[in-house]
């Protein structure tokens, strides 16, 4: 069984089930009204590697987050985190799962597509490596 926390989760819940019980588990903490109110904006998911058996909690703020909220939210969730030094972020049978908490608020180009960032499709930003390509260079002295 899959615990977040101390709760158990069915797998597919283990990103809203840990949002959950990270809300709960800051209502102790003076900066909680403005850690909740990031964390109403914030898309969280979870991704499990199964090459390496870590477990990926992946925060992503909007872009207009500051660094000062991005610190107070890693802040909050690492001193959760020892606070609860006994309670796992994610544990399966009882036993300790590792874990790490990713947050972002850079916006990834979208290269292809009807939304692809302006100056950003596939021809430009390839643009300044064909450039480098066809101009005359430094010949290779080990070939003369």
């Amino acid at each position: 069984m899959w615990k977040v926390l101390g709760k158990k989760v069915l797998y597919i819940d283990i990103g809203p089930v840990w949002t959950e019980r990270i809300l709960e588990l800051s209502s102790e903490h003076k900066n909680r009204e403005k850690f909740v109110e990031l964390m109403n904006k914030t898309e969280v998911s979870h991704m499990f590697n199964g090459s390496t058996e870590v477990h990926s909690i992946i925060l992503r703020l909007p872009e207009d987050c500051s660094p000062d909220d991005i610190q107070l939210m890693a802040d909050i969730i690492l001193e959760i985190a020892q606070d609860n030094i006994n309670e796992p972020f994610i544990s399966l049978n009882d036993d300790y799962q590792k874990c790490q908490v990713i947050i972002d608020s850079a916006k990834e180009p979208e290269l292809i597509g009807l939304n692809r960032t302006e100056g950003f499709s596939s021809g430009k930003i390839f643009l300044p490596i064909l450039d480098s390509l066809t101009k005359p260079g430094r010949p290779n002295e080990s070939m003369m």
